[in-house]
């Protein structure tokens, strides 16, 4: 079984959804970059989804994409990716860490090369935010022949065909989008009709994870109330890289109580 599978099997027999908190890898600077990502797993995440610093994160709002510059500004190098993922890979053997990249990264790598490069450090899947669904079949079928899951988004709005095709084509989890636009804490969420996470599971889809707005326990609730597996929570998390950007104490504390009380709304009545 892969690390998605084993958790999502963990989390069905404790009568739990999962929690998934994101940040950008080198936020706020490669140092202590690998200290917030321990903090976000000793508070309970059950996965990780990391970004890596891109200079035009075109899907995000303005608190991921200063997260994405002061990566950038501190240094993060290619290298440095590398060993913050191997460091939260030794630290957490069966947690899987998901990666949001957009596609220019790869493609500078080379596909392939990028691929086994995040293999090698134990990286469990890849969504690529810039590249339709169409598209990104071609990377799909690259990452699977290597061993790593390819994550697609799954729009609100998003046709019968379209979620067939989704079902078919991703692995590790669908990123089900609670609303249009980009992401950030600061907009409410919309929780999707059932419905549409019902036709993703008959269409034979691994777990939904909703994302998009997810800042507060009673958001998580609401989108396991929905059907989703759980839930996927950015902005709120930056914010808090950013608020303590000068204590670092403080600022993994922050991230650490914030993470366990909304994996306390995950449990299923």
């Amino acid at each position: 079984m892969s690390r998605y599978e084993t958790c999502f099997a963990q989390l069905k027999d404790d009568n739990q959804g999962a929690f998934v908190p994101f940040v950008t890898i080198g936020d706020p600077t490669p140092g202590q970059s690998v200290d917030v990502i321990k903090a976000l797993i000793d508070g309970g995440a059950d996965a990780l989804e990391l970004g890596l610093p891109f200079s035009d994160p075109v899907a995000d709002g303005p608190m991921i994409q200063r997260a994405n510059l002061r990566a950038l500004d501190a240094g993060t190098t290619f290298n440095d990716i590398l060993q913050i993922l191997k460091e939260v890979r030794d630290y957490s053997p069966q947690i899987p860490i998901g990666l949001l990249v957009y596609a220019n990264l790869i493609y500078a790598k080379g596909v392939r090369d990028f691929y086994q490069q995040m293999k090698d450090v134990g990286v469990d899947s890849v969504l690529i935010a810039d590249v339709p669904t169409k598209e990104a079949k071609r990377f799909a079928a690259i990452a699977k022949e290597i061993g790593i899951d390819a994550v697609f988004i799954a729009p609100p709005d998003a046709s019968d065909a379209l979620l067939v095709t989704i079902a078919e084509q991703c692995s590790g989890y669908v990123y089900l989008l609670s609303r249009s636009g980009v992401t950030g804490a600061d907009t409410q969420m919309q929780a999707p009709a059932s419905e549409l996470i019902n036709k993703l599971k008959e269409a034979g889809a691994p777990p939904t994870l909703l994302g998009f707005g997810i800042s507060r326990p009673e958001h998580v609730q609401r989108a396991l109330a929905a059907g989703a597996d759980g839930a996927i929570s950015g902005s709120a998390v930056v914010a808090l890289i950013e608020k303590n950007l000068d204590n670092n104490a403080q600022q993994t504390a922050d991230l650490r109580a914030f993470v366990k009380g909304m994996k306390a709304a995950t449990q299923l009545s």
